[in-house]
């Protein structure tokens, strides 16, 4: 169970400020050790989303009026963390005229001018493919940009219903395209085929996505989509191979692996790919 210092100033943090983090509200089997570490991944605009995907523990429903003050108290618990790097997601607003982009501009930059020594990842939604709204996230600069894929593309419509495969292969080459580095993430488990998730991560690859995260998934209750299979911890090393061959900048492979685990090391260009080729070397 998680305990210990950290951990106890960090749950102060999110209780005295009255924030939300996707490690409660995602039910992430990663918590302890991160909030142990003093990291968490703060969780933007409620904790109630306007999507209801078939794998996420986050709950939906209407959800409460926008809290124009939240920008400033994140940016005050980063601040009393101390971290040197912080990740920002969010829940799906699609009431929103503009998706939730102005409270995610505001918070950055809240986020940016309290925390100048502070980098940033931010999880971000497709915003219906908006580019107004995707420009505002590219306008604050964050240093990673990340929008999870989830699962392939047959597999879309069942796992995260209101989404769309292409479109959020969109986001992610709109993003790029503004200079931003970019992440996503995929879960392993729902009842994919091999050949599908290479597949995906080509098509990531070729959209411009420098990181890709990819993790077993797991039923966060009985009402959930069921795990079709626990992938072997081999299976995650060779994706990782073939992502890496595949061009992408940064493979995170495991069955633990969350978007936001391990996040700071995705900031840095070329320091998974370094890694990576280093590893082969040694082995040869």
């Amino acid at each position: 169970m998680p305990t210990g210092e950290s951990y106890r100033h960090v749950r102060g943090l999110v209780d005295t400020h009255k924030l939300h983090t996707i490690c409660e509200s995602g039910n992430c089997p990663n918590m302890g050790e991160c909030w142990g570490e003093g990291t968490a991944t703060f969780m933007i605009l409620g904790n109630t989303c306007t999507r209801s995907c078939g794998f996420c523990a986050v709950a939906t429903g209407r959800p409460d009026p926008v809290d124009w003050d939240e920008p400033q108290r994140v940016a005050e618990a980063i601040y009393l963390m101390k971290v040197k790097h912080a990740v920002l997601t969010s829940v799906d607003r699609d009431e929103l005229k503009d998706g939730g982009s102005i409270i995610w501009f505001n918070t950055i930059r809240a986020v940016k001018l309290l925390n100048p020594g502070t980098t940033l990842e931010t999880l971000i939604p497709d915003f219906k493919g908006e580019k107004e709204n995707i420009a505002r996230i590219i306008e604050a600069a964050p240093e990673v940009v990340s929008h999870n894929i989830e699962t392939v593309e047959r597999l879309t419509r069942q796992v995260r219903i209101q989404a769309k495969y292409w479109r959020s292969m969109e986001v992610i080459r709109t993003l790029k395209e503004g200079g931003m580095r970019t992440k996503s993430g995929i879960m392993l488990g729902l009842g994919e085929k091999k050949e599908e998730v290479v597949q995906t991560l080509r098509d990531l690859a070729d959209n411009g996505c420098d990181v890709v995260t990819i993790g077993q998934y797991l039923q966060p209750t009985r009402k959930h989509l069921p795990v079709e299979r626990f992938v072997h911890p081999d299976e995650f090393a060779e994706l990782r191979e073939i992502g890496y061959g595949l061009g992408l900048d940064y493979v995170e492979s495991g069955p633990l692996v969350r978007s936001s685990y391990h996040s700071e090391r995705h900031v840095i260009p070329g320091y998974g790919r370094a890694g990576w080729l280093q590893e082969k070397e040694t082995s040869m």
